[in-house]
């Protein structure tokens, strides 16, 4: 699957809470403490596709499976974690291997539960995190551009490339902005990623608030959502406690009625999930029979082969090609059989980009 977000922020701002109801499980100790969470735990939820109810339902399906985003939660960051204060050398390596950040903000006032700063400000608060992580970025930075500069000048290009580029992310980053907001081309990405910059991974801020403003936010999320989009990064506004009531709930009709009393439409869980799918420009493509019907997920701009690599290697390598039908032609032709007969299943080469809602069958040889 391969595709996931680390969830960060300052100690007891209600990410292991968060997280604890995003797998509905109680993996982490959400303790009124600064470091009860110390090795990240790791946490698979389906994503909620309605899609895939109609595929089945079609198809006759004996199971359904969604696709799956990992979400990892990593012990809180204090200030100083850039210097290895706290356990900031392993949150930083943590952090370093995810796909994008989500980024836990305490938005509500309870004098029950301590704040590491003193008091409530979620702007504050994101910036002690994001300046930790941009020190890690420079000084991560500094360390590799003297021996690159030196091979620059001894005329080697693909030094002198990367050196360019990393003088240009540096001087972001010392300008206080983070290195997401470096201007860099097509053709640069590819040596850009090699950075593997914390600063440079996408972030979707989540308003963690009391129940009466999970409905609709309070003044401190609308500070939030002010900082969001001026940095083009997504925002959610959810309610970690109850969330965790949800969880603890088994009768679908149950929670429906729980969340309708306190006027929330959704889960805050769904809201989250997919905005994290939009935060990775991630698409889903579907493969469906008797058996089961399946959702994958592949990144937007994926050609053929790969979307097929994603279910098995050896449909990738093996590649010959992909019977392919678009989703609504799928459910308004009553299925495999209707498109078929209608002259809407098409045969697609290894050129083809994967439009979301795809419905696949690989025909491959090893």
């Amino acid at each position: 699957m391969g595709f996931n977000c680390g969830i960060v922020g300052l100690p007891n701002v209600g990410k292991s809470t968060l997280f604890n109801a995003l797998t509905a499980t109680q993996a982490a100790e959400a303790a009124n403490f600064p470091f009860c969470t110390k090795e990240p735990n790791v946490g698979r939820v389906g994503v909620p596709d309605p899609r895939l109810d109609k595929l089945a339902a079609i198809a006759k399906s004996q199971k359904i499976i969604p696709t799956q985003l990992e979400f990892v939660d990593i012990a809180g960051l204090i200030r100083g974690a850039s210097k290895g204060e706290g356990l900031g050398n392993q949150f930083l390596a943590n952090i370093r291997e995810v796909d994008a950040i989500v980024h836990v903000l305490r938005c509500f006032e309870d004098d029950d539960v301590t704040h590491v700063e003193g008091n409530v400000d979620p702007l504050r608060d994101a910036e002690v995190v994001e300046t930790e992580l941009m020190l890690a970025d420079m000084e991560s930075l500094e360390r590799q551009l003297t021996s690159l500069q030196k091979k620059a000048k001894g005329g080697d290009k693909d030094s002198k490339i990367k050196a360019d580029l990393m003088e240009r992310a540096l001087k972001v980053l010392q300008d206080g902005k983070p290195a997401r907001v470096v201007e860099v081309s097509d053709e640069e990405w590819p040596v850009f990623k090699q950075f593997m910059l914390l600063t440079a991974k996408p972030v979707l801020y989540v308003c963690n608030v009391e129940e009466a403003s999970a409905a609709t936010g309070n003044s401190l999320t609308a500070k939030v959502a002010e900082k969001a989009k001026a940095e083009n990064a997504g925002m959610v506004v959810i309610s970690a406690a109850i969330e965790a009531e949800v969880a603890q709930l088994s009768d679908a009709a149950e929670k429906q009625e729980f969340l309708e009393s306190l006027g929330l439409e959704e889960t805050g869980l769904n809201k989250l999930i997919r905005a994290g799918f939009q935060l990775l420009d991630l698409i889903t493509f579907f493969t469906v029979g008797p058996k089961e019907a399946r959702a994958w997920t592949v990144r937007r701009g994926a050609k053929a082969p790969e979307a097929a690599g994603v279910i098995h290697t050896d449909f990738e390598r093996g590649f010959i090609r992909a019977e392919t039908i678009d989703f609504d032609s799928y459910i308004t032709l009553g299925g495999e059989q209707g498109a078929k007969d209608n002259g809407k299943m098409r045969q697609e080469g290894k050129e083809y980009v994967v439009n979301d809602g795809d419905i696949f069958h690989f025909r491959f040889n090893v």
